[in-house]
């Protein structure tokens, strides 16, 4: 949030006319849980999610109770990532789909 502007009530971004560009390395280094999941990449992927998470994907904000939910505009996510094993894991389906891929 500190590196975003408040473009208004709920949403942040880069200033006008910019936009934000995050490459992730190593993407697929979080070790899945129990279930399957990898906690680092959903919330990567709830920044990202705007079907779920509509307009553009965000962050929940825990401190703020009335306005828990914050958008995140003209961002753009871009990771690498090794081929899995080795102490590398797949990454789930779910986020697999928001990215191309480049081989």
């Amino acid at each position: 949030d500190m590196k975003l502007d408040r473009r208004k009530k709920g949403t942040y971004g880069p200033p006008p006319g910019k936009r934000c560009i995050v490459m992730v390395d190593d993407l697929n280094m979080p070790v899945m849980e129990k279930y399957g999941a990898q906690k680092p990449i959903e919330i990567l992927r709830q920044l990202i999610d705007k079907y779920a998470y509509p307009p553009e994907g965000g962050w929940y904000e825990r401190k703020d109770a009335t306005h828990p939910f914050r958008s995140v505009i003209d961002l753009t996510l871009f990771g690498a990532m090794g081929v899995p094993g080795g102490g590398r894991a797949f990454i789930t389906p779910r986020m697999l789909g928001h990215f191309y891929l480049v081989g």
